[in-house]
């Protein structure tokens, strides 16, 4: 599967609608992120049961302020809508095929557990 362009007009309807989104968020002048992109492209052919989207950060602006991006790369991972991984820097091959291979393995009732966990124990705080 080729990758898909985000943008704001299709940024939410394609995290929503995919069970397993991984963004690359780059730039044209960015050269750890063109070393980075024939992997992000050959991992995007290889899992075609994963949605593999790129933004670049010099036109979506709006869209890496809202991620708060401030370094690229970066790689987002959402599941089920959650943002399960967040990491600025290229990565290898053989460490971008293993964190997919994660992400697929991943208990996402373990992680629903957690977060209602720590949204309870916030509010707990405040009172």
């Amino acid at each position: 599967m080729a990758t898909v362009e985000l943008n704001e007009q299709n940024l939410e309807k394609t995290v929503t609608e995919n069970d397993i989104v991984i963004i690359d968020f780059w730039a044209p002048w960015c050269g750890p992120c063109k070393s980075f992109g024939p992997t992000f492209e050959a991992a995007s052919e290889k899992h075609d049961d994963i949605v593999f989207a790129k933004v670049n950060t010099e036109e979506e602006q709006g869209i890496a302020a809202h991620f708060q991006i401030r370094s690229i790369p970066t790689l987002m991972v959402f599941r089920e809508q959650i943002i399960i991984f967040a990491e600025a820097g290229a990565m290898p091959a053989s460490g971008f095929d293993e964190l997919i291979e994660r992400v697929k393995t991943l208990d996402m009732d373990k992680v629903r557990e957690d977060i209602a966990a720590a949204q309870k124990e916030a509010e707990a705080q405040q009172s």
